[in-house]
């Protein structure tokens, strides 16, 4: 008698995994969209904060925000840090791109 895997019991594993792969795939989807959302706020930020000579970053409302997502984070049983570490990640890309605008370049507008 083998330790092997049934080839039913992998089948019916490779079939699972195929449907959560799936739902992954959806929210990676859902997320690219939301993220594609949320640049389009940041740019209309950014016009508002150029037109009117005011900094490109608000180091204040950043670290209000981590506050707020490192909360939701542990609410969600997600990791705090990973939260954080993705915040930071969005605002240095929203941040290069209101320079861009404070300096009178326009590729700003395509995030």
């Amino acid at each position: 008698m083998t330790n092997a895997p049934d080839f039913d019991d992998r089948d019916a594993a490779m079939s699972e995994l195929l449907g959560i792969r799936s739902s992954i795939d959806n929210i990676d989807a859902a997320l690219i969209h939301l993220l594609a959302e949320r640049f389009k706020f940041t740019q209309q930020v950014g016009r508002l904060k150029a037109k009117h000579g005011l900094p490109p970053s608000d180091p204040g409302r950043e670290q209000r925000q981590i506050a707020r997502l490192r909360a939701l984070a542990v609410d969600a049983h997600l990791d705090p840090a990973f939260a954080e570490k993705w915040f930071n990640f969005v605002v240095a890309e929203v941040i290069q791109h209101h320079e861009e605008l404070a300096n009178g370049g326009g590729t700003a507008g395509e995030l």
